[in-house]
């Protein structure tokens, strides 16, 4: 394990957490154990044929993976993966090239790192797993010298698509990225109208790229498979809001 961040807390009786990068198989699978709990069994999806309780895919050999732990326990209670532009190369596409044309970022390719499968166990989602991981990832982008930062961010479909709706015709012009930066998504999302009066709930991962500065490339793809529309996200880091600048460098030169 290499570790990030010495334990830390914020009150007598929050955990004391550590931050890490996965350095071995084990660690990488505890990360997945994580993942197939909150993404499969709590979502309710269908389980994969020959499952082995893990959220796996082909990109996961190619990922660096955050792990936060909690000390007492040594339980993994959070995680992200990230995907270098080197690691990019080789494994030959991002994940989000999965679900969107990406052919107007070719030009910053080279500066690109891809955040993925973010996963909080439903026990910690206070706050402090989400900052631990993001200072995770600002300390991994100055490390391969990356100046932009991409992700998909799910909006769950349980409450009939009004979240999805709601949430993308809430979103005001500084959200929207330049037409420059628009992807486009292999499996559009519909979005209709939004309902008036319908107060959506935002997700988490959502909330936290928007209030750093990040922008939405246009329109949600749909993800048949989790159940869910996927914003593309792009977080220049020129453009990082400096409240939160100051506090995820701080946390990563300090990692």
């Amino acid at each position: 394990m290499r570790l990030l961040m010495a334990p830390t807390d914020t009150t007598l009786d929050a955990p004391r957490l550590t931050l890490s990068f996965a350095a071995t198989r084990e660690e990488v699978r505890e990360a997945q154990r994580l993942r197939y709990k909150v993404f499969v069994e709590a979502a309710g999806l269908p389980r994969p044929a020959h499952h082995n309780g893990l959220d796996q895919d082909e990109f996961d050999q190619y990922c660096d993976h955050l792990i936060v732990r909690d000390s007492s326990t040594s339980q993994v209670v959070g995680t992200y993966r990230v995907l270098g532009p080197d690691a990019a190369r080789r494994r030959g596409r991002y994940y989000s090239e999965q679900e969107f044309d990406l052919r107007k970022l070719d030009h910053l390719r080279d500066r690109i790192a891809e955040a993925g499968r973010a996963c909080i166990h439903p026990d910690y989602r206070s706050g402090g797993v989400i900052m631990l991981l993001w200072a995770g990832l600002a300390a991994f982008m100055e490390r391969k010298k990356c100046d932009y930062l991409i992700g998909c961010a799910s909006i769950g479909l349980a409450h009939g698509g009004h979240d999805a709706a709601a949430i993308y015709h809430g979103l005001n012009d500084a959200n929207i990225a330049p037409p420059e930066y628009h992807v486009i998504p292999r499996l559009p999302y519909s979005i209709g109208k939004r309902e008036p009066g319908y107060r959506p709930k935002i997700p988490p991962l959502i909330k936290g790229y928007l209030r750093s500065g990040a922008w939405v490339c246009g329109e949600p793809a749909w993800d048949p498979y989790f159940h869910c529309a996927d914003l593309f996200m792009l977080l220049p880091l020129a453009k990082l809001d400096s409240r939160y600048a100051r506090h995820y460098l701080r946390e990563a030169r300090a990692l």
